[in-house]
């Protein structure tokens, strides 16, 4: 255990946010095996960061922090659920010559039970929180919530949505599974496939918050990129049928394939055409093609994961930046725009037509999404008319547009780099 002397408070409580950010999935999975309840589940993994709140600055950090998490939980979760069951005890005292007395509460015999091995509980979690009885944005706003470790600000920023939406859809979302009684586990057989397509979309909103992060100190967050490739691999082996799964986990792995050179040695950004291909996982980039190549021969090439894994592909595949082939990347998202209608596919094509047809084609692109609803506090856009109106020499308005982007986004890397790239313009 490391000493709280050897810790300033401030570090104390940074160790603590960084061990929540990476131990709360598996947290809250493990508590929902236990007491089948994902809103009881949550607010008793709550409750043990309260007390590592309460410790940990005196206690110090201890040397297995999310262990010793998971154990407070546990302890809390016995309590409760003794609590309960003495309680449904008295209730059928109350009740035996009722017509109505209500069925036995389900609780462990003994602690011990709560012990045995947790298996793939994220992966169950991740079904439950997208079961049917759940409309679509709700399943995934609940499932980044739990597994991702996401707050609702994360969250709406990733739907560019407003955050009270979010909030809203999370608590009905978790009122709506226990009024059900959803069964926690991974369904088998035809519903399998009805609620894959919703699983797969939270597995890669997941994966990008780990890749570019929307808010805070760090532009990555690798323990979730890492987490994702690991829930989409054992999704691919649990439908290996299915084209769209080998699709984002091709994704997935060619884009985790640049993370050794997204970011410096500080922490500063290095953007997609400026790093050291050298420093690409090789290994990584071998298994994502091997992924996309078996979504193909599935059918799936025309999938939104598979096209988006083929645009990855023609920057994996490029020895130097200059050799991308951006004529076929603007041709897959005119593809994709055609099978995923969306304003960000299309500011994505934009940047594309710039590379392959000069700045003014992508320009005139960009400038036709700016009074897209969806768009209008999205960094991304004033972020690619600067770097676009940069290209053509317009200094000045490229100035403006990258002010912006940097006023729009959380993230303070990413924050620091656009103001860098707006003095740039002199």
């Amino acid at each position: 255990m490391l000493s709280s002397r050897e810790m300033s408070p401030r570090d104390v409580h940074r160790s603590i946010d960084t061990v929540w950010r990476m131990e709360a999935p598996r947290l809250i999975a493990g508590l929902v095996r236990m007491v089948r309840d994902v809103g009881l589940a949550e607010e008793l993994a709550q409750d043990a960061l309260v007390a590592a709140l309460e410790h940990w600055p005196g206690d110090g950090v201890p040397d297995n922090p999310g262990a010793w998490l998971m154990a407070t939980a546990k302890r809390r979760a016995i309590d409760r659920l003794r609590h309960l069951q003495l309680q449904q005890r008295k209730h059928e005292q109350l009740a035996v010559e009722s017509e109505d007395a209500p069925p036995p509460f389900a609780a462990p015999d003994d602690a011990d039970r709560l012990d045995d091995d947790i298996g793939d509980d994220l992966l169950r979690l991740v079904f439950t929180a997208c079961h049917p009885v759940l409309p679509t944005q709700a399943r995934v706003a609940l499932t980044l919530r739990l597994l991702g470790g996401l707050t609702t600000d994360e969250i709406a920023r990733a739907f560019l949505v407003p955050e009270p939406t979010v909030a809203q859809r999370i608590v009905r979302a978790k009122k709506s599974l226990a009024s059900a009684d959803v069964a926690y586990e991974v369904p088998r057989g035809p519903e399998l496939s009805e609620r894959l397509a919703s699983v797969l979309e939270v597995v890669y909103l997941i994966f990008n918050e780990g890749y570019a992060a929307t808010a805070g100190d760090d532009w990555m967050r690798p323990a979730m990129c890492d987490e994702a490739l690991r829930l989409g691999r054992v999704l691919a082996g649990l439908a290996p049928r299915e084209p769209e799964v080998h699709g984002l986990l091709a994704l997935m792995e060619i884009q985790a394939s640049r993370t050794k050179a997204r970011v410096a040695d500080d922490g500063t950004p290095i953007l997609l055409l400026e790093q050291d291909r050298g420093r690409w996982d090789r290994l990584l980039i071998g298994r994502g093609l091997a992924s996309l190549a078996t979504a193909e021969r599935l059918g799936g090439g025309d999938g939104p994961y598979a096209l988006q894994a083929a645009i990855a592909a023609c920057h994996a595949r490029a020895a130097t930046a200059d050799a991308t082939d951006w004529a076929r990347i603007a041709a897959l998202y005119a593809r994709l725009a055609a099978r995923a209608p969306s304003p960000i596919v299309e500011l994505n094509r934009a940047v594309a037509v710039g590379m392959a047809d000069g700045p003014a084609a992508g320009l005139a692109l960009a400038d036709a999404l700016r009074e897209a609803p969806q768009l209008q506090h999205y960094h991304l856009l004033p972020a690619v008319r600067g770097d676009l109106l940069h290209k053509l020499g317009r200094f000045g308005e490229a100035r403006d547009e990258f002010e912006r982007a940097a006023g729009l986004t959380r993230n303070a890397r990413e924050q620091a780099l656009l103001r860098q790239r707006a003095a740039a313009c002199g």
